[in-house]
């Protein structure tokens, strides 16, 4: 038969071509990129599909389904399967730098690492939630593996202890009854413990204590447990954060019987380096010593040997000593003590690299070219002798006195730092705030630790390190614990880019930014009224580093790859590192076990906890010291900067010793006061008085609670002259204190 074939007709409208479906790769990554649930109206707009495409897509869609690629999130719409559903059982795992809770899934079975929940501050008035605590949350994603959470209902709260300074009922010193103030600020309730519960504790007791079971409204009941000591003894302040954040001070007797039983390391298969002048720097309070340093001229550059306790040799995998380092996960150091990772037998024994005395170790020898490059390393276990044990301030002057003992090793540390300025890495420019205490354990001074080169010497000799241990793993193909940290979320830059605008600093645009486009504004301002309120808020605006055995790479340090290795005696990650290394490169039985290798993702969130437990309880120490140095001074006037500006009120920080505290609404001058979020400024509707971030004001200190380590200022300010005012000025508007203020 004849096949006919008509012509159109003049004119006549040619159909447009068929859309095509989308692909199911072009599918998942629709759905993978969306924040929430969609429908099909929003695929076929997405993709231009016609109406007479829609089954087909349906179709696509049930088929995805099928295959686990996409699950149903209601009648009409759908999800990709690896995100959380819209409510979700959550379990608290930290706190970050700001307060905030931080949670994870308690149900997770997708790939990969579970994403991170950051929680809604609740309403005023509820208790915070703590690390342990599990709550049904309404879940919203924001990004690429990061959901806000806000409580629908608290299910199950940490079955931990309560911290709190017993205050008796009555007179007398020994009380029958009484009540306990919790030393978390941020819990707002107190606990009340009945006659037979008090253990005899006297009024002003720090005690632990269990809660009990009780019924009707009011504070409920508690029951003492441990006395702590006074809380007017400046030798508990410690004590409190130790006991609040639970960390653990007594290591179980098997694991002191097996420091106990440690020994000198022979020679045997080691490389002998106790001819090698090896030295350790250190600070002039440190107690253990783990590691030293060594460098040397050689051709086209220099040679270097970072040489590390050998503590693997005496923490065997699966040995009590293990058990109880893994537990703990690092050492915390505060002001008057150290709780450390190992028994004292090791930590500041058989494990420290005491000068003029035999000690095992691991070292890697690294050859730097003239531009501060490393063309090569070897790793090796060797028997070393410290040739001497020197604080930062001694190396520093006589640098600066122009002997020639020390000419090497800054030599050595131009050329490094020189390869990290090319490299272009975050320089943070925050003082750490060093406590100083009296015999009797009372506060002599608190004042920023001065950053010396002799510091910054021994930071970059231990970063090569550190890369080098990350790399050869990895050419070994042997597990790692990398030390990562993520780039700044695209919700965090955009915040400090609005911050950043308000003084009139631009930053690149775009979401992949380098380490030195914000070095470069940190610059800008080095010098300046506003370098540290920049510099904190730029520490804000990062993510935070933790463990992995999935190497992302160092943000902060503009590193490929990066692992923790110089300090095994203080972190748990660093022994890992050591023992991975001795399993490849065959260095002795006592390697990485393969069980430990299985569990890597399991113990780098629990070592990732508890760097950031001690991190926790080492900076409410820190303000505890401060609330107690200053109590004394209430009602003085001080000079503050605003570093914080909420509807609630100003954050307030006294640049002389860097403590921080907070301005609540009430101590303002009398106004109806307009919170602007976009200037982070407040604003006073009749006076147009404003309070800024990083503004300069004088306060007055009103309370200053060691307890909780809380400080409250009133602000003393002349609405007609928008500025500060003097302490005769301050009368007029003290008379206001007490008067509600309102806000929006």
């Amino acid at each position: 038969m004849k096949t006919v074939h008509k012509k159109p007709k003049p004119n006549a409208e040619i159909p447009a071509a068929t859309p095509a479906l989308p692909t199911r790769d072009a599918l998942k990554a629709f759905l993978a990129q969306a924040l929430g649930k969609v429908g099909i109206r929003e695929i076929a707009r997405a993709f231009n599909v016609g109406p007479d495409q829609k089954k087909a897509l349906r179709g696509l869609v049930r088929r995805l389904e099928a295959d686990g690629v996409l699950e149903r999130a209601g009648r009409k719409q759908v999800r990709d399967a690896s995100h959380l559903p819209e409510n979700a059982m959550v379990q608290i795992t930290g706190i970050d730098r700001d307060g905030e809770a931080l949670a994870r899934p308690v149900n997770w079975e997708g790939k990969g690492r579970p994403p991170i929940i950051f929680m809604l501050a609740e309403s005023r008035g509820q208790a915070a939630l703590a690390p342990g605590a599990r709550v049904l949350a309404r879940l919203r994603r924001i990004g690429p593996d990061t959901y806000e959470g806000r409580t629908l209902k608290r299910v199950q709260e940490k079955t931990g202890s309560i911290v709190g300074v017993f205050r008796a009922e009555g007179a007398g010193g020994r009380a029958s009854a009484g009540r306990i103030e919790p030393t978390d600020r941020r819990q707002k309730s107190e606990w009340l413990v009945h006659v037979a519960d008090t253990m005899g504790a006297p009024n002003g007791e720090i005690v632990r204590a269990e809660p009990i079971p009780g019924s009707g409204y009011g504070p409920k009941p508690a029951r003492i447990t441990e006395l702590l000591g006074q809380a007017n003894d400046a030798r508990s302040v410690s004590m409190i954060a130790i006991a609040t954040h639970e960390i653990p001070i007594d290591f179980p007797q098997a694991a002191l019987t097996e420091a106990e039983r440690a020994r000198a390391t022979s020679l045997g298969k080691r490389t002998d380096l106790r001819e090698v002048k090896l030295i350790t720097i250190d600070g002039a309070d440190a107690r253990d010593f783990d590691d030293a340093v060594f460098a040397e001229p050689a051709q086209n550059g220099f040679r270097l040997i970072v040489a590390i306790a050998d503590v693997a040799h005496y923490v065997r995998p699966g040995s009590a000593l293990d058990k109880s380092a893994r537990e703990r996960g690092n050492s915390c150091y505060f002001p008057d003590r150290v709780v450390p990772m190992l028994p004292e037998a090791l930590s500041n024994g058989w494990c420290s690299l005491k000068p003029n005395e035999d000690r095992g170790c691991l070292f890697v020898e690294m050859q730097i070219d003239a531009n501060g490059v490393k063309r090569a390393h070897r790793f090796g276990r060797g028997l070393m002798r410290s040739a001497a044990r020197l604080t930062y301030e001694q190396v520093q002057q006589a640098h600066d006195s122009d002997t020639e003992q020390f000419r090497d090793l800054y030599a050595a540390f131009r050329v490094l730092l020189a390869a990290r300025n090319a490299r272009g890495t975050l320089d943070l420019d925050l003082p750490e705030r060093k406590v100083e205490l009296t015999p009797d354990g009372q506060v002599a001074k608190i004042a920023a630790r001065p950053r010396l080169d002799s510091h910054r010497l021994i930071e970059e000799f231990m970063i090569l390190a550190n890369v080098s241990a990350a790399e050869e793993l990895e050419q070994l193909k042997r597990p790692c614990m990398y030390r990562i940290h993520a780039p700044p979320s695209p919700e965090k830059l955009d915040n400090l880019r609005r911050f950043l605008g308000s003084l009139e600093i631009s930053l690149a645009p775009g979401d992949q930014l380098h380490p030195r486009d914000l070095d470069r504004v940190l610059k800008l301002v080095a010098g300046t009224d506003k370098a540290m309120l920049v510099n904190e808020t730029v520490l804000r605006s990062q993510s935070q580093a933790e463990y992995s055995p999935e190497n992302i790479g160092h943000f902060g340090l503009a590193l490929s790859r990066y692992a923790h290795f110089t300090s095994p005696i203080r972190r748990y990650a660093d022994l890992l590192v050591h023992r991975a290394l001795i399993s490849g490169l065959k260095l002795g039985p006592d390697g990485l076990h393969e069980d430990d290798a299985a569990r890597f993702e399991e113990i780098a969130e629990h070592i990732t906890a508890t760097e950031r437990r001690a991190t926790l309880a080492e900076r409410d120490s820190t303000d505890r010291y401060l609330a107690l140095y200053l109590q004394h001074r209430v009602g003085e006037l001080f000079e503050g900067r605003i570093s914080g500006v909420t509807k609630f009120g100003l954050f307030v920080t006294l640049p002389e010793n860097g403590a921080s505290g907070f301005a609540p609404m009430a101590s303002l001058p009398d106004d109806f006061w307009v919170h602007d979020e976009a200037s982070q400024s407040l604003i006073g509707k009749r006076s147009r008085l404003s309070f800024q971030l990083a503004q300069r004001l004088e306060v007055r200190l009103a309370e200053a609670r060691p307890v909780t380590g809380g400080l409250i200022f009133n602000i003393l300010a002349d609405p007609k002259r928008s500025g500060v005012v003097s302490p005769k000025q301050d009368a007029r508007h003290a008379a206001h204190a007490h008067r509600p203020k309102k806000r929006r």
